[in-house]
């Protein structure tokens, strides 16, 4: 026998091993009953495109800044201001033209302390020396550095506050009504009104040349609630006779007040013009002092007087 013979028989045979081809990306296998697509969305979830790339829209400015980088945008805006700042400027003319705004600052100008000051010389200027109005720089000093400057904001509370007893008093006698409350607040105004007209047209028949403005007189002329409220209210505690003693004294208290107040504003005027005491015409400036000194406490009888009952 053949030694090639002898060495097949003796030997097992190998299983012959068969080339299974391997499958290109690009090829399909031909035993595959369906299409493989889990490769490609792998290399689709996988892979990331780059901003910029195809199918994806750059990133692009903020309308905001788009806005601003436009130079008409830039130009509407400046013509813009400029008439916003142009119509506040003639809106503030008008305004101080009939209101004097910056003026009332200077009346509003007070403190805690400037209150309890004024309110003690209301109820007792006997004690009080000095009477003079600091003045800083020809401009007078704000009230609440000068107890004797005059101020709106004791006048304003007290006519609010008087309002409000008149109705506490009203209601206590089961005659309060809101028209009643009305024609209360309507005549002390009515009253204040009238009062700022005679002394402005009795100062010019007088011819007084002085600093004594509007709004001072209806400082000075609002101080007269301070006692009124003072006469309510004992009124309501204790009575007519608490009322006529309070009112008493604030009356007298008030009368002293604006004779020491308005002397300094019209008869100093007199002085430094050089006329002399005893002449015609500083006789009726005193007396005009002494009738708007003796009015308010008239007024305050009768504003009052039917509130106690």
């Amino acid at each position: 026998m053949h030694p090639a013979g002898l060495a097949a028989a003796g030997t097992p045979r190998q299983p012959s091993k068969r080339r299974v081809p391997v499958s290109q990306p690009g090829m399909a296998d031909p035993h595959q009953l369906f299409d493989d697509t889990s490769s490609a969305q792998s290399r689709g979830y996988g892979a990331q495109r780059a901003p910029g790339g195809l199918g994806y829209p750059t990133a692009s400015a903020s309308p905001q800044a788009a806005f601003l980088g436009d130079p008409v945008s830039n130009m509407a805006m400046a013509y813009g201001s400029s008439l916003a700042a142009q119509g506040k400027e003639l809106v503030d003319k008008n305004i101080d033209r009939f209101i004097p705004v910056t003026k009332l600052k200077y009346y509003f100008a007070v403190d805690t302390m400037y209150v309890g000051k004024k309110l003690g010389l209301l109820f007792f200027p006997y004690l009080h020396q000095d009477w003079e109005v600091q003045y800083q720089q020809d401009t007078p000093v704000a009230p609440r550095f000068d107890v004797n400057a005059p101020d709106l904001y004791i006048p304003a509370m007290a006519f609010i506050t008087y309002v409000l007893v008149a109705g506490l008093a009203l209601g206590t006698q089961d005659r309060f009504s809101p028209d009643l409350l009305g024609l209360q607040a309507s005549s002390a105004l009515a009253w204040l009104t009238l009062e700022v007209l005679a002394i402005l047209l009795s100062l010019y028949l007088v011819t007084v040349n002085t600093d004594l403005t509007t709004i001072d007189l209806v400082a000075f002329l609002g101080y007269k609630y301070v006692g009124m409220i003072g006469g309510v209210l004992m009124g309501l505690l204790f009575g007519k006779i608490g009322y006529y003693l309070v009112l008493g004294w604030c009356c007298v208290s008030i009368f002293v007040f604006m004779i020491r107040t308005l002397r300094l504003k019209i008869l100093a005027e007199a002085a430094a013009e050089g006329i002399p005491v005893r002449g015609a015409r500083n006789q009726l400036r005193m007396y005009l002092t002494m009738a708007v000194a003796a009015a308010q406490p008239l007024l305050m009888y009768w504003l009052t007087f039917h509130l106690v009952r």
